[in-house]
């Protein structure tokens, strides 16, 4: 009984304590940052693919003659490991059209969200 009470009254684990409970909220607003920074990196990448195969779609008729040719190029074009089944090609009257959806997952501690990344881009004929 006399151990646990000089147990109770010890202060030499405070500074553990207080770690503990602010390093928790610091990881997940420092990974949840990170996720965002590749959650818009993967936008742009997005973004780029797509405005580069709707113009290619528009103007290089060699190389982006048919639709599986174009979502090739698009995801060629993309810094990121994007498959060409991410894109979508159509003939609107706007023109070429290539659209994109990608799902990703966000992943920070203590939680997973998933978001889908749109993307389209129209480059007149």
């Amino acid at each position: 009984m006399k151990r646990l009470r000089s147990l109770g009254r010890d202060r030499a684990g405070g500074m553990v304590v207080d770690f503990a409970l602010t390093a928790t909220p610091l990881l997940i607003l420092m990974f949840g940052t990170m996720e965002l920074g590749r959650m818009l990196w993967l936008q742009n990448a997005l973004n780029y693919s797509v405005e580069a195969a709707a113009r290619c779609a528009a103007i290089d008729v060699n190389n982006c003659k048919t639709s599986a040719q174009i979502k090739s190029y698009a995801a060629a074009s993309a810094a990121a490991s994007f498959t060409s089944d991410t894109f979508t090609v159509t003939t609107p009257a706007c023109g070429k059209q290539v659209a994109a959806s990608y799902p990703m997952s966000v992943d920070i501690p203590f939680g997973a969200v998933s978001i889908t990344l749109t993307a389209q881009s129209c480059y007149p004929t």
